[in-house]
Formats: C-alpha cells, structure tokens, sequence
C-alpha cells in the first residue's frame, strides 16, 4: 500500500509536460481515485493518462459507454467516498448538464475540467473558444452556484486543480477547470513540489470524528438546521437514511415545500457570503493605470506583453486577471474600474461573456471595449491597438 501511496506524487523537480498531463497529474497530487470519461477532442489526453496512472495508484479509470454515463459514475463514486473528476469538452459538457444539477442539489463534491473546443454544435475540434463560459455558469436546471479556474498555463493547470479538489471539499458544488484546446495541448514546463509541500495544501476527503456513532432520524425535519452539509459517504454510519435530490436539511432529510425557499436561499449564499475567499484574482502595474484590462486564461498572456508595450509608449495601463471566473467578483471589479478612462475586455468568444458582467458592474460613462477572438489567440498587438485608441 505504500508503494502505491507512494506513486501518486512525481518525484519533484521539472518536467516537460503537455497541459491535459499536468491538470491530470495535478488531481493525482490531490488524491484522485476515481475517473469517469468518455474520450472527446481536446480532452482525450486526460483520460489516456488516468488509464495509467489511476491503477498505479490505487484508484479506478473508467471509458464509460458515453457522457451521461461518466458524470453519474462520478457522482456514484464520491458518494461511496472517493474523490472523483471527469473531464470532457463542450458537447459532452452540454449531455452532463441534467446530473451536475442533481449533484449541486444533493452537495456531492467533484471536479469537473472542460477543455473546450470550438462551437456551437461540432465546430472545430482542435482549436480553441471559450465559449462553454456561460453554459459552465448555468450547467443545469433550477438555481444553484459554480466555481470555476481559469488557468492560462500548464503549471496553473497543475496548481488549480488541486485549489479545485480543495473547494469541492470545503464548499461541495459544482467546479470545473476551464481549459480549451490549445492549453490542452501546449508542452510547457511544469515544477511538480516536493510531496510533503504538497500534502499541506490538500483538503482530504475524511468522516469528522464528532460525527461517529450518529443516527440520522426524520426527527431532525422538525429543525430545519440548514448548514453546509458534510459529504455523505455511503456505507458508513454518516450517511442519511435516504439522498434525495429535494429540498432537506443537513442530514439530508426531505423538508417541507414551503421551506424550498430557505434552502436555495443557503445553497446559493454558501458560495456568495464567501466570495472573498473563493475569488482568486492578480493585478498588474495596476497602481496608476488609467486604462483597464479585464481577463481571463490565455488572453491574459498576450495582454502582458501589450501593456509592457504600451507603458514604454507612455500610456498608464494594467490588468486585472480573474483567476476566478465564478462566482464573478463584482465588488472587486467595481473598485479596480472605478475612475477608469476606459476598460478593454480581451476574450476567446464573440459575444464578451465576461464583458457583459464587466458592463452590468461598471458606470455607464466608462466605456468597455471587447477584443473578441475565435479558433485562434490574440496577439500582443491586437489588444495594444485597442488600447491605443482609447488613450489618443
């Protein structure tokens, strides 16, 4: 068993790796035991790496018969206890949306990745759009909340993951890791910690001791205690005498109809009173700038380059980098924006998804100008034109 242990965490050091590699051995690091997939372009990568590192773990690769039938495996997997992820693209992600939003209901913690490709329908399969953002942001019916990373390089694809393993735990809704074709498949090199730096940073998946020896009795309805619920692992004595994907309380007992408010009401709030914790942002050369960039993923790394370009112009611009995506951080982007002679929202999509929640926080005399790109990333000069002409 130690031997087994023992391969879960590569030997530190630095290694060459393509990114679907360092997101899948970023869960290993985080304690995966359970993957349910079905191979997809741009994702394949990562379930034809479990293959073989899972069983050398102790753990479990499974190619399910299709999509529907990896994210119900999953579910079915964290409840007996394991930590579980699946990871697919945008038209699998589309045929997983019914059981996400039966899992954000009964509070099952899993990491979901989606390397998204180009869309809608089939598009291309091999290039990149971040256009599953909103989808991601609504993954199912009826209301519940998400959080969702926005790596822009292997490393972060590494690291990231095991933040996510660690709020499934802590917050247990839905997350997912918003990759895209191109970082999928990029070769990059990756700093792998030493083991017992990274067994600090993991949240385990454990029975808390004061639960031991609990009985779970259709007395407690007349309570109604609604509090984040632990994870309920199947065939031990903490787990409810029934999971039912309604309305109930933190044991998991069916409440009344007329508290189904009260209970949306501290599914959603659990991730919106938390907002500060869960919302990892960066800033940069942001002390001066009068011109505003708001990004996420691989359009932050050219946007780097641009503002490097433009300061040298003489133009005061910086970014501000959403790390995460969702739960979207509208009082942090209000303070950053305020005063702003403008803001330049550089995305891998048509439409500005982001852009939009940027305009809904943002006063209407400042403008937000969209840098929109599909199939293909932007470059430097494309957001330093943009910035150029709001600063003439």
């Amino acid at each position: 068993m130690s031997n087994v242990n023992g391969k879960r965490f590569l030997k530190p050091g630095k290694y060459l790796m393509m990114g679907n590699v360092a997101m899948a051995e970023g869960a290993l690091s985080s304690g995966l035991k359970f993957f349910g997939g079905y191979p997809i372009t741009p994702s394949t990568e990562v379930i034809e790496h479990l293959a073989k590192r899972l069983p050398e773990v102790g753990g479990c690769c499974m190619q399910m018969e299709d999509e529907l039938a990896s994210i119900n495996a999953v579910m079915g997997a964290s409840l007996v206890g394991a930590k579980a992820m699946t990871a697919t693209s945008g038209p699998g992600l589309s045929l997983m949306t019914e059981t996400i939003s039966m899992a954000a209901n009964i509070e099952i913690p899993f990491v979901f990745c989606d390397v998204q490709r180009c869309g809608p329908g089939t598009g291309f399969v091999t290039v990149p759009h971040h256009n599953d953002i909103g989808l991601t942001r609504f993954a199912g019916n009826g209301e519940f909340e998400v959080i969702a990373f926005a790596p822009m390089s292997c490393q972060e694809l590494f690291d990231l993951t095991i933040t996510a393993f660690n709020y499934a735990e802590t917050y247990r809704c839905p997350i997912f890791i918003l990759s895209d074709a191109y970082l999928g498949h990029i070769h990059e090199v990756v700093n792998i910690p030493p083991k017992e730096e990274i067994l600090k940073r993991v949240i385990d998946r454990t029975i808390p001791k004061d639960t031991k020896g609990a009985k779970f009795t259709y007395e407690d309805i007349k309570t109604h205690k609604l509090t984040i619920p632990k994870p309920y692992i199947v065939g031990t004595e903490f787990c409810p005498p029934l999971i039912i994907h309604l309305p109930h309380n933190q044991d998991g007992i069916l409440m009344p109809e007329e508290n189904s408010l009260r209970f949306m009401k501290i599914m959603i709030d659990k991730i919106r009173d938390n907002i500060d914790k869960i919302s990892l942002t960066e800033e940069y050369k942001l002390d001066d700038a009068e011109i505003i960039i708001i990004s996420y993923g691989l359009p932050v790394r050219a946007s780097y380059r641009a503002v490097d370009l433009a300061r040298k112009k003489g133009i005061k611009v910086g970014i501000f980098r959403l790390i995460t995506v969702w739960p979207f951080p509208k009082e942090k982007v209000k303070q950053v924006v305020a005063g702003a002679k403008a803001i330049i929202v550089p995305e891998m999509n048509y439409t500005g998804v982001i852009a939009e929640q940027v305009e809904r926080v943002t006063d209407l005399n400042i403008p937000v100008i969209k840098v929109p790109k599909v199939a293909t990333l932007h470059h430097p000069d494309d957001i330093l034109k943009a910035i150029e002409e709001v600063a003439k």
